[in-house]
């Protein structure tokens, strides 16, 4: 019996890892539509360019939707195509070639989460919970059926990155428990109710801006939700603008925006205080709070 022909569209570690996962089960992957790395973006996952070059895979840098790329999967003639953290949209022209069905790996407990930067913006929101979804394409985005899911839990401690890591192994769970079940025409597919979630567009670094009359907490879960490897949270400080990567809530009181002590750097909100531990001030290094040191009174 000849095995199902694959095509993957891939990035970043959730699609390194799945991709991963399906050649250790001996999928036949004809060909990976990746990207090219930014060279305005923190590089710090793994390469599915690396991976696929590793096991002899072809790959393509170009938007799989180009007319060009969508003759070439025509040719290819795939039984199965898989979105593993693929930044493009995915055209239905591409959609309708796969013979048994394309398929998303979405880093949210669908149809929580929608859209773009479901992990960075779970955290903001104090989420208490996010997962990976592995769902079937569909012309509005992360809205197709629900093939399978798993939950994952955020701590109160943890940074994005810290739940990416997290999501990233049920990711490759999901995909370790559906791929023999596609295989053999025995997956589930469960329509998605999208009453039930919300969808969110992707961030950009000025959505970092911290809004001193914010709660304690808001304001934390904002900086753990953008803190590295992403660009980071930020407020203006004499003039400089001053990125927190790291603060802790505390109990207290103080006008929002003003520094009430500097050791510990305790800054009031709309409601609590908010200890900042790391920052880094105009073009100058990350340090400490404790090594920070200035005369200004007040973040705006």
């Amino acid at each position: 019996m000849q095995a199902d022909k694959l095509i993957v569209c891939a990035y970043h570690n959730v699609g390194y890892r799945c991709i991963e996962e399906l050649v250790r089960q001996g999928a036949e992957i004809a060909l990976i539509f990746t990207h090219e790395d930014s060279p305005t973006e923190e590089i710090w996952f793994k390469s599915v360019r690396e991976l696929a070059d590793d096991h002899g895979i072809p790959y393509l840098t170009t938007d799989i939707s180009l007319p060009k790329n969508v003759e070439r999967v025509r040719t290819i003639g795939p039984d199965f195509l898989f979105s593993f953290y693929y930044r493009n949209m995915i055209t239905p022209a591409v959609l309708e070639i796969p013979r048994r069905g394309a398929f998303n790996l979405h880093g949210s407990y669908l149809p929580k989460y929608r859209g773009r930067a479901p992990v960075n913006w779970a955290v903001i929101n104090g989420e208490r919970e996010t997962g990976a979804t592995l769902h079937h394409m569909v012309d509005k985005p992360d809205a197709g059926a629900i093939v399978d899911q798993e939950r994952v839990e955020i701590a109160f401690t943890d940074t994005a990155l810290d739940v990416f890591i997290k999501v990233t192994e049920a990711a490759v769970t999901v995909i370790a428990r559906a791929w023999p079940l596609l295989k053999e025409g025995r997956a589930a597919s469960n329509p998605m109710n999208l009453a039930e979630g919300a969808y969110f567009g992707g961030r950009k670094p000025a959505d970092g801006r911290i809004d001193w009359a914010w709660s304690a907490v808001r304001i934390y879960n904002l900086i753990r939700g953008v803190t590295h490897p992403y660009p980071g949270a930020f407020s203006h400080l004499d003039g400089r603008k001053v990125i927190i990567w790291s603060a802790w809530p505390v109990e207290g009181s103080g006008d929002p925006g003003r520094i009430v002590s500097q050791r510990p750097l305790l800054v009031g909100t709309g409601e609590g205080l908010l200890e900042i531990r790391s920052l880094k001030a105009g073009d100058g290094d990350e340090v400490s709070a404790a090594d920070f040191i200035t005369n200004a009174e007040q973040f705006t």
